[in-house]
C-alpha cells in the first residue's frame, strides 16, 4: 500500500466520528470468545453506511497492529482488500486476550497557493520538506485515530489491554470479553495517557440496517475518564468517542483531533 492510501484511511477514521457522518469505520471479528484447541478467527474491516455491512469502502490495513496475550506483536495471515472490505485471519496460538487495532497518526495541512486551496496530509517528519515554509494562510491540525476490537481464547487476561499513551484510548475496567446483557460495564477513556473527562460516548447496537432509528446509547466520561453502560441486549455494539481541541503534542499543529472506535460483543445471560 502506498502512503497516500494510508493517510486516506486516516482521513476517514478521523473525519467520520467527529463530523457525525453516516459512514462508520469498524473491525468485526468472527468470534470474540473462543475455547478449544488451536483457535482461529477471521476479521472483516470496513467503512460502511450500515454497521457491520460492507457496502461503502474497505478499511485499509496499513496500520494494523495486533497485540497478543503476552504483549508481543502478532502478524495477521491471509490479508486481502477488496472493493468493500478488507479481511485477515488471526491464529490465537496463545491463550488469553488479543487487542486488534488499526492505529493512525499524522498531520493535516491546508493553505492558499495563487488563489487555489492546497491540502496535504503526512507525517511530522515529512512536513518540513513537503509543505512550503512560506505557505499563505497555513492551517495545521494533528490527528490520531484508533479503531479496535478484542478477542479472548480461553481464560482472559489484561496484558494486551495496557494503553500506549498516544491519542484517545479505552482502558477496560470491565474486561471487554466479559460483557453480558442486562449487566453494567465500566470503561475509562485516556487522551495521551491521561484521563479524558467530559467526553461524549455513543454506543450503537447492531442491526440498524433493519430499523428506522439507531437506538443509540449515550454516556459521558467523568472527571477520571470513567463511564458505564448497561447493555440492553445481547449482540454486537459499535462504540465511538472523539475530541477536538488546541492541546497539540506536535509543534507544527495548532489544533488536535482524536477519535476512538471499538466493536464489542455482548453475550446473553
Amino acid at each position: 500500500m502506498n502512503r497516500a492510501i494510508t493517510f486516506l484511511t486516516l482521513a476517514w477514521a478521523i473525519a467520520l466520528p467527529l463530523a457525525a457522518q453516516a459512514h462508520k469505520a469498524w473491525l468485526l471479528p468472527s468470534d470474540t470468545v473462543l475455547s478449544g484447541v488451536d483457535p482461529w478467527i477471521t476479521v472483516d474491516a470496513a467503512v460502511s453506511n450500515d454497521l457491520f455491512y460492507f457496502n461503502h469502502v474497505p478499511l485499509r490495513l496499513d496500520a494494523l497492529a495486533i497485540v497478543g496475550p503476552s504483549g508481543t506483536s502478532i502478524q495477521p495471515e491471509n490479508s486481502a482488500t477488496g472493493k468493500f472490505r478488507s479481511t485477515f485471519d488471526v491464529h490465537l496460538a496463545e491463550p488469553g486476550t488479543y487487542r486488534i487495532a488499526v492505529v493512525n497518526a499524522g498531520l493535516f495541512a491546508s493553505w492558499d497557493a495563487d488563489g487555489k486551496p492546497r491540502r496535504w496530509r503526512g507525517s511530522p517528519e515529512s512536513f518540513a520538506t513537503e509543505v512550503p515554509q512560506d505557505a499563505k494562510d497555513l492551517k495545521v491540525s494533528q490527528s490520531t485515530s484508533r479503531i479496535e476490537t478484542f478477542v479472548t481464547a480461553g481464560r482472559p487476561n489484561d496484558t494486551a489491554l495496557k494503553p500506549s499513551g498516544i491519542g484517545l484510548e479505552l482502558v477496560p475496567v470491565t474486561h471487554p470479553n466479559d460483557l453480558f446483557a442486562g449487566e453494567s460495564a465500566t470503561f475509562k477513556l485516556l487522551l495521551d495517557g491521561k484521563a479524558a473527562p467530559d467526553l461524549a460516548i455513543e454506543i450503537i447496537p447492531d442491526g440498524i440496517r433493519y430499523r428506522d432509528q439507531q437506538n443509540a446509547l449515550s454516556a459521558t466520561s467523568d472527571k477520571d475518564g470513567l463511564f458505564s453502560v448497561t447493555w440492553p441486549g445481547a449482540g454486537r455494539y459499535w462504540l465511538e468517542a472523539g475530541i477536538q481541541d488546541d492541546k497539540t503534542t506536535l509543534p507544527q499543529a495548532s489544533q488536535r483531533r482524536a477519535s476512538y472506535v471499538a466493536t464489542l460483543e455482548v453475550l446473553p445471560q
